[in-house]
């Protein structure tokens, strides 16, 4: 059984969706899954086992560009049993649907009548989490989710690990602290910078390293950290963010004895690499999209106001994370590595 997975356009959820890859295995041990998704998701794919390959879905997020759809769907007739679309947009519903994959699976989202022939109706109240939603598509609708829940996992290749490390010239000789300050989805779930500073001067002096990691829109983030620390400390930070390709920041990741994170996508990563975890939440729930992990602690203030789930924050001082200083986060990573582990 061949099952195509239209996959989502985040990286967190992305990482997520591999609950849904789990269960599908387990129930079907040799069906053969194929994810299509953006052309960035590829790294994390390929460190998932239970996919057989990443399809490059190059239309971008919100473009409908119904040529470029029909002419994926062309190339992918008659290979599939069923279709499972995770995204709830009419849009992603249209190359499986023109494909002929017999059985199309998913939630009704925008009245995707037609286009679904396995549509179902998403209960808020029965599956709060991200991934039950994802989970129960791979069971007959109204199916009990059996417990303990799936974790993702990414595998690591020491070789490009190594690759990663030597291209930007680091060492392991020293533990390291990764930092993830940034976040895509908007300014009211970021940390910050001065925070951050804070947790990274105390881990320098304890004598660790830190790795910042982000896209190129979190390099100046990144700057303005460094920035924050004395010199004799600045030069034991490195801002890699913009830097290296999601395969590269996924390796270099996996190095770290810890990782300080908003709830991004690159939380989830950290999560799925098995790295012990500090997740900062302010506008966002940790009841929602939580790090799936057993080495996570999860850091908020829960405020009134929170979570709202907004960009930016509609009174405009950000205090769920303003707010919230950097002595929890660095008792927490006491907690999580009273003292450096070795690196896997």
């Amino acid at each position: 059984m061949n099952i195509l997975i239209v996959g989502p356009s985040w990286v967190g959820d992305m990482v997520m969706a591999q609950t849904l890859f789990v269960c599908l295995k387990q129930r079907h041990p040799d069906c053969q899954i194929d994810v299509l998704a953006p052309e960035w998701s590829r790294p994390i794919l390929e460190r998932m086992p239970e996919v057989r390959q990443a399809l490059s879905f190059p239309v971008g997020h919100g473009v409908l560009d119904m040529a470029t759809r029909r002419t994926i769907a062309a190339s992918l007739r008659g290979q599939y049993q069923q279709a499972i679309l995770l995204p709830n947009s009419l849009k992603s519903a249209l190359v499986p649907f023109f494909a002929g994959i017999p059985k199309r699976t998913g939630w009704r989202g925008e009245m995707r009548f037609g286009l679904l022939n396995d549509m179902r109706k998403l209960d808020k109240q029965r599956y709060p989490l991200m991934i039950e939603r994802f989970m129960a598509l791979a069971f007959e609708p109204g199916a009990e989710l059996s417990q303990p829940y799936p974790k993702p996992s990414l595998r690591i290749v020491e070789e490009t690990r190594d690759a990663a490390l030597a291209r930007f010239g680091l060492s392991l000789d020293r533990p390291v602290l990764a930092l993830c300050p940034g976040a895509e989805f908007g300014e009211s779930k970021r940390w910050p910078a001065e925070h951050f500073a804070k947790v990274a001067e105390v881990k320098i002096r304890e004598g660790w390293q830190v790795w910042l990691f982000g896209s190129k829109n979190d390099h100046a983030v990144g700057e303005e950290i460094l920035q924050q620390l004395i010199p004799g400390l600045r030069e034991e930070a490195l801002n890699l963010a913009g830097d290296t390709s999601l395969a590269e920041a996924i390796d270099l990741l996996s190095c770290a004895e810890a990782v300080v994170s908003n709830d991004s996508g690159l939380m989830h990563v950290a999560a799925a690499l098995g790295r012990p975890l500090v997740s900062v939440y302010g506008s966002t729930s940790p009841a929602f999209t939580p790090p799936l992990s057993e080495q996570v602690e999860v850091v908020r203030l829960g405020l009134d106001c929170s979570p709202c789930f907004e960009r930016t924050c509609r009174f405009g001082h950000n205090n769920c994370m303003r707010e919230l200083k950097p002595r929890p986060v660095i008792e927490a990573l006491g907690r999580l590595v009273p003292q450096p582990v070795e690196v896997r």
